[in-house]
């Protein structure tokens, strides 16, 4: 090819950039954010497509679902909007800009940010008061290797977008507690987040992992909880709903598990449940091993469009019922639109009705097909937020 022809070809090219630069039309921020939010579940259809979510935080209080309803108790006047500006921890004494300050020390309605990435080491649980959301999108939120997070006696809390792992047990000791008293705790398991009598909590786009004891654990007459949106992996035992065979209160126990993606490597309880209530609807399990979902002392389950993927040796069971119980009318392990892969089974309870969820109409969602869980779940845990917009 000749000079000419040469410069034949690059004048081509050249053109070609510069038709589709000008001239091939460009989608809106809002036709993008539209598109987007068409392969998104109900919870984050609500808000991720707003590109303004950083000014507009407090949006997700409407988008909450299931059990715990709309946490529209979270906003308001009188909110204090609190900025993490400080990675160390005092477990008596808290510093203003720290994470305890804000979310053990002062009452009311406080809803806490961080100024940029952080590796946060609690020297004690995090006590958190009533009222609290603690919000992580948009920076690296690392709560890990010590001390975790324990929702105590409280209400109205969500937990947002942090990765809690490496979570270790703790002697007995003296901390702040919720609403600045400083209280004795006993001997503290190494869970990442445990809750203790505490009712209307939101657990949604965290990460959990690596934990000395198990992941989650509901206990001692919590309820109206809605656990949603979140990764777990890396873990044995992962969560608990329900204290132990003895404590009756946990019959009250009303939990939903939604949107979630367990694995890879979760060995057993997701969850386990005693005594309550629980609707499982829309997860991803990946890797279980052991058994996915179990229970003790005629617990209900409604296990709705969930997709099981066995592992390819070991167990291909999903259920595990304490000393093999199957019948009987204290138990309802009911399985309606699952699908099961690489050869995965559920042992339902024979006769009897499947238990419905009675959502109020704040808390009705409306499960879909087991098709779209992998399109459901594919942004479960922590978000990687945009800077500029969206999440």
């Amino acid at each position: 090819m000749g000079p000419q022809g040469v410069n034949y070809v690059i004048w081509q090219f050249v053109l070609t950039i510069v038709i589709v630069i000008f001239f091939v039309p460009k989608l809106s921020s809002a036709k993008q954010s539209k598109l987007m939010g068409l392969n998104m579940n109900m919870i984050d259809r609500c808000w991720r497509p707003n590109s303004e979510w950083r000014r507009q935080r407090q949006q997700i209080v409407t988008c909450s679902i299931d059990y715990v309803g709309k946490m529209t108790n979270n906003i308001g006047k009188d909110l204090i909007q609190y900025e993490v500006t400080d990675p160390n921890d005092d477990p008596i004494n808290p510093k203003l800009g720290t994470l305890r300050y804000r979310a053990s020390v002062i009452r009311g309605k406080v809803w806490i940010t961080f100024q940029k990435d952080m590796n946060i080491r609690l020297n004690k649980p995090l006590l958190i008061s009533s009222f609290t959301t603690i919000d992580g999108r948009g920076v690296n939120i690392h709560i890990a290797n010590n001390a975790c997070l324990m929702i105590f006696k409280t209400t109205n809390i969500i937990i947002h977008s942090i990765r809690i792992h490496h979570c270790k047990a703790q002697a007995p000791g003296m901390v702040m507690g919720p609403n600045g008293k400083v209280i004795h705790l006993g001997p503290i398991d190494g869970d990442a987040i445990r809750l203790v009598t505490a009712s209307k909590i939101w657990i949604d786009h965290n990460t959990l992992n690596d934990c000395e004891d198990g992941l989650l654990d509901v206990t001692r007459g919590s309820s109206n909880v809605t656990i949603s949106n979140n990764w777990f992996r890396e873990q044995d035992k992962v969560m608990l709903l329900g204290h132990d065979d003895g404590y009756v209160r946990d019959k009250n126990m009303k939990v939903t598990v939604v949107y979630n993606h367990f694995g890879p490597n979760c060995n057993q309880r997701m969850p386990r449940i005693r005594h309550g209530y629980t609707h499982v609807a829309n997860n991803l399990y990946l890797g279980l091993m052991q058994y996915a979902i179990g229970g003790s002392m005629g617990p209900s389950l409604k296990s709705e469009a969930n997709l099981f993927i066995a592992p390819k040796v070991g167990s291909k069971e999903i259920t595990w019922r304490q000393n093999g119980q199957t019948n009987g009318d204290k138990w309802e392990f009911h399985s309606v639109r699952d699908a099961f892969e690489n050869g995965a089974s559920f042992e339902v309870t024979n006769g009897g009705r499947v238990p419905k969820p009675n959502y109020s109409k704040d808390e009705y969602f409306q499960v879909v097909d087991v098709k779209s869980v992998r399109s459901l779940t594919r942004s479960s845990g922590a978000l990687q937020c945009s800077r500029t917009s969206l999440c």
